[in-house]
């Protein structure tokens, strides 16, 4: 077995300092955490314990870099779950630098007044902010929150953005930061993106590589609803881990709030570099995996067909390779994308997907010189010619590539009406054969090649003129019947006349010049 040597990382980065974002359910902590950081990252609902796990993001806090995460509420009467995401959240506490402590200004209710004594011990660094002062008949609102006794009191509305500013100056100071007027660059890394059916061990394999319980590990389905970011570092190399809600049928998606977790998953594969899409070995690859395989592809982007829970294998001789041979069979679509075994509960093989992730990254970031490309089209075009078409043959003319992540290319040809898919199809097969791009989906657009401007949009050239002119006094001496062109020959004697009007105007023009 393949030793796996993960250099784990603080959420995104340990150098920077993590701001908590802590409460009880529907106070408005996913609310506020997506007007700090600018984007709609996690979901926010009515329903009370959307968030479950820790959503960490980076934020350029007055343009300073640190992570910002949201927590799940906290509940006092617990069920399983609940207990599992309560745990999550208490344990941010500890790590965390400052901690936002959320009250919603209209209720204090029994978690409420159990999170002011076990938040009691992290005054120095808590900030109490009461949201929902949505209007000025609240604002007096404010006062009460005094008497628990916490220095930093600061009223908001995150929902409207009212107090934004004032809480962005008190978490600078109490970082002792001064606003930059430039932000920093953003660090490079590679984003790998964990998608498949709920159960088929993504929130395991998220962990293994962060080397923590970034997402909450459960046999429920659903446990993971917003999608999980965490970094990590393997041979020098930064990678962005993504794991995500498992993605089921429409007629199974019940509740709203899965519906929302759903949409994020699919709209994550816009963000990734690699995406790994995990099949249980066992059950294989089904209908719904090949409509996520379909959309990764058609998104340019990497695949890795991420067999896991190998351990559960009977150890039959060839079971793995008659997996592998019924997966290419079923979605040949997916004939590029390289397959790696797992087991992600014991870390099995994990290295090797890693080495074949960064493989992958670097075939959608190849770019191939435009000398070096229309070398290698003659001699494709030479081993297997375009077919020939009701207009006669297709040519492939010149090509360009357009774009990496992901790689496209552009072909110019002679006619793009009726072009044949499968020669396009042929034209990428050589390109991952002779390119060094195997293991990544390749687009191919088509143009036509632009003519020359006909002589009615240039206007008729000079010789053209004399030409026509030797042409008619040819034909009026000849008396020439009207529509001799669409008899037999006809053509081939208008021919014959333009060839001997076109001597006569070149012999004419010698004349000139000699004298």
């Amino acid at each position: 077995m393949q030793r796996l040597e993960i250099t784990n990382k603080a959420d995104i980065d340990t150098s920077l300092p993590l701001i908590s974002i802590i409460g009880r359910p529907n106070v408005g902590k996913s609310t506020l955490f997506n007007r700090l950081i600018g984007r709609r990252r996690a979901i926010t609902d009515p329903t009370p314990g959307v968030t479950r796990d820790p959503i960490p993001e980076r934020w350029l806090l007055g343009n300073h870099p640190v992570t910002l995460v949201d927590s799940g509420g906290i509940k006092v009467e617990k069920d399983r779950m609940d207990d599992l995401v309560a745990q999550k959240s208490m344990s941010l506490l500890d790590q965390s630098d400052l901690i936002i402590f959320m009250m919603d200004c209209t209720e204090v209710n029994g978690e409420d007044q159990m999170l002011l004594k076990q938040l009691r011990p992290y005054t120095d660094k808590l900030v109490l902010v009461v949201n929902k002062i949505d209007d000025v008949t609240r604002d007096d609102l404010i006062w009460n929150f005094y008497n628990f006794g916490y220095q930093r009191v600061v009223g908001i509305s995150a929902e409207h953005g009212l107090g934004i500013e004032e809480l962005e100056d008190t978490l600078l100071g109490m970082l002792s930061l001064e606003r930059l007027e430039e932000p920093p660059e953003e660090p490079e890394t590679i984003r790998l993106a964990i998608l498949g059916k709920p159960n088929t061990g993504k929130s395991t394999l998220t962990n293994l590589l962060t080397g923590r319980d970034v997402s909450i590990v459960s046999d429920i389905a659903g446990t993971t609803r917003d999608v999980m970011r965490a970094t990590f570092s393997y041979k020098g190399t930064d990678y962005t881990v993504l794991d995500t809600a498992g993605i089921r049928r429409k007629s199974k998606v019940e509740e709203d709030v899965e519906y929302y977790s759903v949409n994020r998953a699919i709209k994550t594969i816009d963000e990734s570099d690699v995406v790994f899409l995990m099949v249980d070995v066992k059950e294989g690859l089904s209908d719904q995996d090949k409509k996520i395989a379909s959309l990764i592809v058609r998104r340019g982007k990497g695949i890795i067909i991420v067999l896991n829970k190998i351990d559960l294998l009977k150890g039959v001789a060839n079971e793995l390779e008659a997996i592998k041979d019924r997966v290419r069979f079923l979605f040949p679509i997916l004939s590029f994308a390289p397959i790696v075994p797992i087991a992600a509960i014991s870390g099995d093989e994990v290295g090797r997907l890693l080495d074949t992730a960064w493989m992958v990254w670097k075939q959608l970031n190849r770019r191939v010189d435009t000398s070096t490309l229309n070398e290698s089209l003659r001699s494709w075009c030479s081993a297997y010619e375009p077919p020939r078409g009701a207009a006669g043959h297709y040519k492939v003319l010149y090509a360009t590539q357009v774009s990496t992540t992901p790689v496209r290319f552009l072909l110019f040809v002679n006619r793009i009406k009726d072009f044949p898919e499968t020669y396009v199809n042929y034209l990428k097969n050589c390109m991952r054969k002779d390119l060094g791009l195997q293991n990544i989906p390749i687009e191919i657009s088509l143009r036509e090649r632009r003519r020359n401007p006909s002589l009615n949009e240039r206007g008729p050239q000079k010789s053209e003129i004399e030409i026509a002119r030797v042409m008619k006094a040819g034909s009026s001496k000849t008396q020439k019947a009207k529509g001799v062109s669409r008899k037999p020959g006809g053509k081939a004697r208008l021919g014959k006349e333009r060839e001997r009007a076109e001597q006569i105007v070149r012999n004419s023009r010698q004349k000139k010049r000699g004298r």
